[in-house]
């Protein structure tokens, strides 16, 4: 019973203190600076919006005088009756047409200066097909693309009312031109004798707003298909956004005549005008971000407001503070621990709980490091029992007979016979039972090897031919000791039972990070399993390591990994391959 009052006295205070402060701080903070920040963009963009309208009109102006001086331009033409006889008169001699060209000129002359304000090409183009142009080079469209194109098609949809049109040239140039074009009639009896057509450069247009843009602050003249006819981002120049038409319908319903809506992935403020003239819509899309971002400093609304809420709760956040110092500073101790591979004790300082917490991962620290280092004892105990094993295993009967075809040599005068095969089971012995490293290298690895065949060769013939093919970048990679022998082994006494003779070759080399070693015969084969790939038989005596091939496979993967082994591939009478696959180590 006395447990539970101990265990809230230490913990009691920390918890609901901690628990106020909190909730008071994201509270108070969040309402504060939510209300704030959100009654500051209101009262900006209301009186951003009052302001943009004005610059929005002074645009829409600049477009109304320029459409002026464009109708002006169309009625002289509409009145000259000296455009209407050459796009009327049906036949002409050279003399006449040189004639015609040059009063053309005059008068589409006098008709440029209403537009000298501006950069244009007239053309006019007669039902008779008398064609005139002011600048070709202006405005690079022939005859023949003209009259096919929706330009004309659809100057003659609306035969009475100027038309204005968005072209891109597509001729290496990609310039943009407005032109405005209109039919050619008369007033009377309605006949059509030909069109008119006026073409700007989009940047004629473009200078009637760009001084008002900026960063975020983007305009765009839309026609009434939603394509972009010109816009201070002149790359959305002839494309068509989607939903951009949308907006037209929810501004006109808004009392404050602009919206916030979400325009190409941001948050923009959008407001419209509509130029009846042109029949298009004049947009005025400002990123909300950078309009309101830059006035409202939020960091500094947010910092008064936590400075206000510190205050009242100063006195809470010192009582804690001692509570919480210490506690903190624990778990960061306990969280580093393992960067330290968890030989950093903590320290186990501060409040009754920190100091119970702290000793106690300290015991376990203690515990953990003892488990530890009886755990890599008994690991390495178990692999140097194994390698004992190993380098003990020599079997006494191969021994035996060594030794007795080294006294049947001496007897028979062989000296330097004896003197190799003794040299040769030296170095055997030398390496198997001498040396207690774990591995050797290709080299001492494949020299082993050549001992033991020597031996074997002096004691049954040279009916087995052996050859070594080893790539020169393995010859210092490690091995494990004692992996190439026992193939050999079951090469020579299993593998040319029946036949007299043959060959067993050893072949070593890298591919990539990985080592191959191959013991390869041609002798009788055996049959193999297919889940493993090894032999399915017992060897009926194990002649001089003692190691089954199992054994040498099981230890491979003990040291490297499953991934690697030992594999056979084998045929009756076709002879016997067998494959060892391990990392490339030279440790």
């Amino acid at each position: 019973m006395r447990f539970i009052p101990e265990r809230f006295k230490h913990n009691g205070l920390f918890i609901v203190m901690f628990f106020i402060t909190v909730m008071m701080i994201i509270t108070v903070s969040i309402t504060i600076t939510w209300t704030t920040i959100r009654m500051s963009e209101q009262f900006f963009i209301k009186k951003f919006s009052i302001t943009n309208s004005k610059v929005m009109s002074q645009v829409k102006e600049s477009f109304e005088s320029f459409n002026y001086s464009v109708v002006l331009a169309s009625n002289n033409l509409l009145q000259s009756n000296t455009v209407k006889k050459i796009l009327t008169k049906e036949q002409y001699s050279n003399k006449e047409k040189l004639n015609a060209y040059f009063n053309a000129g005059q008068q589409l002359k006098r008709i440029e200066t209403n537009l000298d304000a501006y950069e244009e090409s007239i053309l006019v183009m007669g039902r008779n097909g008398f064609s005139f142009a002011t600048d070709r080079t202006y405005w690079p469209i022939t005859d023949e693309e003209l009259r096919t194109s929706r330009l004309t098609s659809n100057t003659f949809k609306e035969p009475k009312k100027l038309v204005y049109q968005l072209d891109k040239r597509n001729d290496g140039t990609n310039r943009q031109f407005i032109v405005a074009s209109k039919v050619l009639m008369e007033r009377i009896n309605g006949t059509v004798y030909g069109s008119m057509f006026f073409a700007f450069d989009e940047s004629q247009f473009r200078q009637f707003f760009t001084s008002y843009t900026g960063p975020g602050n983007n305009v765009f003249v839309v026609d009434k298909q939603g394509v972009i006819v010109s816009s201070n981002q002149s790359k959305l120049i002839g494309q068509a956004p989607k939903g951009l038409l949308s907006y037209v319908g929810k501004i006109e319903k808004s009392s404050d005549h602009y919206i916030i809506d979400n325009f190409m992935g941001k948050d923009q403020i959008i407001s419209m005008e509509y130029l009846p003239s042109f029949d298009m819509y004049l947009f005025n899309i400002i990123d909300k971000q950078k309009a309101v971002g830059d006035l409202i400093d939020k960091k500094d609304i947010v910092l008064i407001s936590m400075g206000i809420v510190f205050v009242a709760l100063i006195i809470v956040l010192l009582a804690t503070r001692r509570l919480t110092n210490s506690l903190s500073s624990l778990v960061k101790q306990i969280e580093d621990a393992s960067k330290h591979e968890f030989h950093q004790y903590v320290t186990a300082t501060g409040t009754y709980e920190t100091m119970k917490i702290g000793n106690a991962f300290n015991s376990m620290l203690d515990e953990l490091h003892l488990y530890v280092e009886q755990l890599v004892e008994s690991q390495k105990q178990k692999r140097n029992a194994e390698l004992a094993a190993l380098q003990q295993q020599i079997n006494p009967h191969f021994l035996y007979n060594t030794l007795t075809s080294i006294k049947f040599m001496v007897q028979q005068g062989g000296k330097e016979e004896t003197e190799a095969t003794i040299n040769s089971l030296i170095s055997l012995l030398q390496n198997t039972i001498g040396n207690v490293s774990e591995t050797n290298t290709i080299v001492q690895e494949v020299d082993n090897l050549k001992n033991y065949v020597l031996i074997n060769q002096k004691r049954y013939g040279n009916r087995i031919n052996v050859n070594y093919f080893i790539a020169p970048d393995c010859l210092e990679y490690h091995v494990p000791k004692l992996i190439l022998q026992p193939f050999m082994e079951n090469s020579f006494f299993h593998g040319f039972n029946r036949k007299t003779g043959g060959y067993i070759n050893v072949l070593v080399w890298k591919e990539e990070n990985t080592l191959i070693c191959e013991v390869v015969d041609n002798g009788d084969g055996m049959e193999v399993s297919s889940e493993n790939k090894l032999p399915t038989t017992k060897r009926k005596q194990q002649m001089f390591s003692g190691i089954g091939v199992r054994n040498v496979h099981e230890r491979i993967q003990l040291i490297y990994g499953e991934q690697y082994g030992v594999t056979i591939s084998s045929e009756l009478g076709e002879g016997t391959k067998v494959r060892m696959t391990l990392p490339v180590s030279t440790k």
